[in-house]
């Protein structure tokens, strides 16, 4: 095993044409609700049986 180099490492440089501007941030599909707001509604039938239809989907 080799102990710690004493000549630090140079700067990391990232591949040509890569930069942070190219990234993306997508929407996670969190939402921060408020304490004090009511509890919203429930998904109505369609909503629910859509649910369903696409859980069954991803299942097979």
């Amino acid at each position: 095993m080799t102990g710690p180099s004493s000549t630090p490492r140079g700067e990391h440089t990232p591949r040509p044409g890569v930069t942070w501007i190219t990234s993306t941030v997508e929407w996670s599909g969190e939402q921060l609700v408020d304490d004090d707001a009511p509890d919203p509604a429930p998904p109505n039938r369609a909503t629910r049986r859509a649910l369903k239809r696409a859980a069954r989907r991803k299942r097979k």
